[in-house]
């Protein structure tokens, strides 16, 4: 009886044998080749990356290496060292004298633009300082003829003896100009000398005592130039506002701004409430 269950125990367990035999080569075939180039697909940060990914992501740490430990090398390395350096931007191409076609006017064309559009009858008009010659501006390429390819350039002045606005067509091939138009009651936005002009006449009038004192509340320091402010501003125009002083009806035939002006890298100084006639060289508070 024992021999019998002896023999009987014999059997089951080779049998058990070579089930988990036969189940090794089973998954031996059915998996291909793991060799130091190829490794098994590995959970990375919730995402199952096959391949030499390696750790990408950061989401590994150095003891889940595959194999003996043996660093990566290709993707998986570039992906576990240092950044890429970070981008250049290349300098600019060096600029021309001349454009061509619809480029924008070079520094040379603009200088040479302003200067022959200045005829020998600018000695007779003003700026806004009231100097001899009149006010600059801007400068910009005109529209195209048709069928021709010349470039030109448009130089707009303003002469604050007679508040006209005059544009000047050069023809920059030539050097001539072509064409001159004078117009009234025609205001383009401010230039920055404009604007730098009536900051002037703003701390020269009595109204400017408000804004030395807010520049002392705020500094601790005396205002005594319009470089101590940053500023800007625009036309004033009268058409946009409800109520308009008496002082200030002929805006849009005189030459009349607002500006906004703050401490350099500091507070607001609020000076919209006073309007400035550039023309008339007054300084006119609203509101």
């Amino acid at each position: 009886m024992y021999e019998i269950a002896r023999r009987h125990l014999g059997k089951v367990v080779a049998g058990a044998a070579m089930a988990v035999t036969g189940t090794a080569v089973a998954v031996a075939i059915g998996l291909p080749g793991v060799s130091g180039a190829e490794a098994p697909p590995r959970a990375v940060s919730g995402n199952t990356l096959g391949g030499t990914a390696g750790t990408a992501g950061g989401g590994g740490t150095g003891g889940e290496a595959d194999g003996a430990g043996a660093p990566e090398s290709g993707a998986g390395a570039r992906a576990q060292g240092t950044a890429p350096p970070p981008a250049t931007v290349a300098p600019a191409a060096a600029e021309g004298e001349k454009g061509v076609g619809s480029d924008p006017l070079t520094d040379d064309e603009l200088a040479r633009a302003e200067r022959l559009a200045l005829t020998p009858s600018a000695a007779a008009q003003q700026n806004v300082e009231g100097g001899r010659g009149p006010q600059h501006l801007g400068t910009g390429l005109a529209d195209p003829l048709p069928g021709d390819g010349t470039r030109r350039a448009e130089v707009r002045f303003y002469d604050y003896g007679r508040d006209e606005l005059i544009t000047r067509t050069v023809n920059l091939a030539t050097g001539k100009v072509e064409g001159s138009v004078a117009q009234r009651g025609v205001q383009p936005s401010a230039h920055p000398e404009e604007l730098r002009e009536a900051l002037e006449l703003i701390l020269a009038s009595p109204l400017g005592k408000g804004v030395k004192e807010d520049y002392e509340d705020a500094t601790g320091k005396e205002l005594t130039s319009t470089g101590q402010l940053w500023f800007n501003g625009d036309l004033y125009r009268t058409y946009r506002e409800a109520n308009v002083p008496a002082a200030l009806t002929r805006c849009g035939e005189h030459r009349c701004v607002r500006l906004v002006t703050k401490v350099l890298n500091g507070a607001w100084i609020d000076t919209r409430d006073l309007i400035v006639d550039l023309s008339a060289r007054t300084v006119t508070r609203v509101g």
